[in-house]
């Protein structure tokens, strides 16, 4: 499944030159909308004109990174989000050291869910899952342009 980012002359976001220094020291969403918000806005004053398929991707994988750590990683324990050289960076703590889980096939039953891990596979150009000694850290790099 590939990316659906075309370039679009009319949208994106705008703002600062490039070069301006993002804030790498967000602080932690209590909720996947709130993290969504934060990496909104951070796109927004990056300076980049991002395609606006990137800033989809990146909302989706923000949210589902949040979202499982809140519903599977034992809680969010940890959130930043920066843009360096036209890459974003989302980076998500959980308490959990269980690595996320690739649903293959479908669901049992009634139970809904199970596709946020391999939809983030598909949209991040890269993504690492680094254990310690208090869970997790899932980091999503997703270029913008």
């Amino acid at each position: 499944m590939g990316r659906s980012r075309g370039s679009d002359e009319s949208g994106g976001y705008t703002g600062r030159p490039e070069t301006t220094p993002t804030n790498p020291n967000t602080s932690l969403p209590a909720t996947a909308a709130d993290a969504r918000d934060q990496v909104s806005d951070l796109l927004l004053h990056s300076g980049l004109r991002c395609d606006p398929g990137a800033v989809t991707d990146a909302l989706m994988v923000t949210t589902e990174l949040v979202t499982n750590a809140i519903r599977h990683g034992g809680g969010l324990a940890g959130f930043q989000a920066d843009v360096r050289d036209g890459v974003l960076r989302v980076s998500v703590a959980d308490r959990s050291r269980e690595a996320p889980v690739t649903q293959t096939g479908p669901p049992a039953g009634i139970r809904i869910g199970g596709y946020g891990w391999p939809l983030v596979q598909s949209l991040a150009d890269e993504l690492t899952v680094t254990p310690h000694a208090d869970g997790k850290r899932i980091t999503a790099h997703l270029k913008l342009g």
